[in-house]
């Protein structure tokens, strides 16, 4: 299975810098162009990372988890200190981030020390209220209702395989989820194609679904909505699981497993897509579940491309937003 050859562009600091200031809260905070940018840039970074050992350098990014991570926080670890800069990892796992003091007590501490703000978090609100109040940039690595980092690397992922993101069509089968909704809008924002499979009552989120339809109208993006995966993988060019049952929601297991079998890609329903479609997972793989062994095993899987390129992702992101000189005042202009 062959892959396709991109050659980007240079992009030049000034390039970079004329960016504005911006948090990654949600997909709907960058522009199509934006987009594209963080493309041609991740590009070059995974081409040549010995171009940009200095990028961060001054840099200081911190880094707080309410959820466990292997790839989001080793991938975040490893680019800031590829890119020259440096970065403070704080375990939330044990309590939620505003369990001693508030949020916005928080991020006013915080602007005064970081050059950027890294959140893993259960609810969305919180990513919400820490960019609200903090004069640094706010990049959502993970909440319940989105996951950008994740989709942009999969996309990304699309972009070296197959060209075009116009041309390319993703199914997704399974649970409506954080990923999901990541997926959904960045399909809409690149005016791409996406087919969604999901049982009745475990859909997208009506407002996001709303909001990337309405992005859609602008952008030429074509979005289907079903119920039937086999119907969802036809003409597909990559096909898209995710687990079953997501962090929080573990009370919900044996009720997703008697509802989500239909769903479970195999090589029977991979049959069903052309020979060419790729198989995809944000990961960890509930192997045997949502995914067998014989298809993420297989040669049509690409779920290690995207894991490595969530960092080269992230350190496009890193560099757009916090790459330039400091956005931070001397005093907070926060309420």
């Amino acid at each position: 299975m062959s892959s396709h050859t991109l050659t980007a562009p240079a992009m030049p600091q000034a390039e970079i810098n004329q960016y504005p200031r911006q948090d990654l809260v949600s997909i709907r905070d960058l522009t199509p162009s934006q987009i594209d940018g963080i493309m041609q840039l991740s590009t070059r970074l995974k081409a040549r990372p010995e171009d940009f050992r200095t990028a961060l350098s001054g840099k200081h990014i911190a880094m707080f988890f309410e959820k466990p991570s292997l790839r989001t926080r080793l991938t975040f670890e490893a680019g800031v200190c590829g890119l020259g800069g440096s970065v403070s990892f704080v375990d939330q796992t044990h309590e939620r981030l505003d369990a001693r003091e508030t949020l916005k007590d928080i991020a006013h501490n915080l602007e005064r020390w970081v050059s950027a703000i890294v959140l893993r978090t259960f609810a969305h609100a919180t990513v919400e209220r820490v960019a609200e109040f903090a004069n640094a940039p706010v990049i959502n690595a993970l909440s319940e209702l989105e996951h950008p980092c994740q989709a942009l690397a999969d996309y990304f992922t699309l972009y070296e395989r197959f060209g075009d993101l116009k041309k390319v069509r993703l199914a997704y089968l399974g649970d409506g989820n954080n990923v999901l909704h990541s997926l959904l809008l960045t399909a809409a924002q690149l005016g791409s194609k996406i087919r969604i499979a999901t049982p009745e009552g475990y859909g997208a989120n009506s407002q996001i679904l709303i909001e990337a339809l309405e992005i859609a109208n602008h952008t030429g993006a074509t979005i289907e909505i079903m119920t039937d995966p086999r119907r969802a993988v036809r003409g597909a060019d990559a096909v898209y699981t995710d687990a079953w049952v997501s962090m929080g929601h573990e009370l919900e297991a044996d009720e997703r497993s008697r509802i989500f079998p239909p769903y479970q890609v195999n090589d029977k329903l991979m049959a069903c897509a052309p020979s060419h479609a790729v198989f995809m997972h944000c990961l960890p793989a509930h192997r045997n579940q949502e995914v067998t062994d014989a298809v993420i095993d297989s040669v049509r899987s690409i779920v290690f491309d995207q894991a490595e390129n969530r960092m080269h992702v992230q350190k496009a992101i890193l560099m757009l937003l916090a790459g330039s000189a400091s956005r931070m005042p001397t005093r907070s202009n926060h309420a």
